[in-house]
């Protein structure tokens, strides 16, 4: 899983909307100036984004907001957009005009929060997380728990960090980032009793993938449950032979 190498949790899917116009590069009619058109731009925008054409989603996105320099989404987009361009100083101006369009989305500042984090600026990122868990209608906050308990293992403060994490899991017991990011992290503290019955929680609910056996591989080991290890690593080999995951349990035969 991503989590597991530290990556945090995918910050741009709340702004894909489902009804995205055709991502379409031949010739079309021109929008009207209105306020329809700044969203049609900005949903065009998103599907471009979603498809990894970074240089048409940002050209999308900035006609939305020459029409409506207030659309919060398209700026939050844009920041995204800027991101993968490598653009981190556009990146921080649309972030930050994101969130102050938008003071109480929480969706904006989970993920100011995660590019900040990216960024090391970990006190900065740890108050966005905060501040999106204190909106009164936060729908998701075990997914904003649950990051901030990722960018403080970055960091590293395993302490907070697995507090972030327990949090989550009494906003939903079976959230299944958080049980994950607890096994590796109790994994890397060396609390493998703990990390193996985290894992074993996540799998009752969740695919097995090849990060998650090779974490299982890992704990098994440092258990001395050979048994057990080589289940893992077997189930590894047979479902993701390609995996860098399987070339190392290869190498370390």
């Amino acid at each position: 899983m991503k989590t597991i190498r530290g990556i945090l949790i995918g910050s741009a899917a709340f702004l894909l909307t489902a009804g995205c116009m055709s991502s379409t590069t031949g010739t079309r009619k021109a929008f009207e100036p209105s306020a329809d058109a700044a969203s049609q731009y900005y949903e065009l925008g998103a599907r471009y984004y979603k498809n990894g054409s970074y240089d048409l989603a940002k050209q999308r996105l900035k006609l939305a907001l020459e029409l409506d320099p207030k659309l919060a989404t398209a700026h939050m987009m844009l920041a995204l957009t800027y991101e993968q361009l490598d653009n981190m100083r556009l990146a921080t101006k649309h972030y930050n005009e994101a969130v102050r369009l938008a003071p109480n989305s929480y969706d904006t500042r989970n993920a100011y929060a995660v590019f900040l984090c990216r960024q090391q600026r970990f006190d900065e990122a740890m108050k966005q997380f905060d501040r999106a868990l204190k909106v009164p209608d936060n729908e998701s906050p075990e997914l904003v728990m649950t990051n901030a308990g990722a960018c403080m293992t970055q960091k590293p403060d395993y302490e907070r960090a697995e507090k972030y994490f327990r949090d989550a899991l009494q906003e939903r017991p079976t959230h299944g980032e958080a049980l994950l990011q607890l096994a590796a992290l109790k994994r890397k503290t060396g609390d493998n009793l703990h990390a193996r019955a985290f894992l074993q929680r996540y799998h009752e609910r969740n695919k097995m993938s090849a990060a998650t056996l090779y974490l299982g591989v890992q704990i098994e080991k440092a258990l001395g449950d050979d048994r057990a290890a080589t289940d893992y690593a077997n189930q590894l080999l047979n479902e993701f032979p390609n995996s860098l995951e399987a070339r190392q349990v290869r190498e370390a035969r």
